[in-house]
């Protein structure tokens, strides 16, 4: 059976053009203290304000991870650890 009618797809969350900072910008809510190329947010298209995951710096070498359904903790580890991998040239 080939139906995709199970499948879902997340995007990352596009952040924000902040004045204040000059920068683009996500809200963490508190859970990210520090900026990285590393911090992400993954969002259903179809409810933008519901974050299934997010991932980012909280000090040098100390991350932090969240994660919602429909994603199980396996799923949010894995697209973590591979946040390291592409990106370990950029900091």
């Amino acid at each position: 059976n080939k139906s995709t009618e199970s499948v879902i797809e997340l995007h990352n969350k596009t952040p924000v053009w902040n004045d204040d900072t000059q920068s683009y910008v996500l809200n963490f809510h508190g859970r990210v203290t520090q900026a990285s190329v590393k911090n992400f947010q993954i969002i259903h298209d179809n409810d933008p304000d519901y974050i299934v995951m997010q991932f980012g710096r909280v000090a040098e070498d100390v991350f932090t991870m969240d994660y919602n359904y429909p994603m199980c903790a396996l799923q949010a580890f894995t697209i973590a650890l591979s946040s390291f991998d592409s990106k370990l040239a950029c900091e």
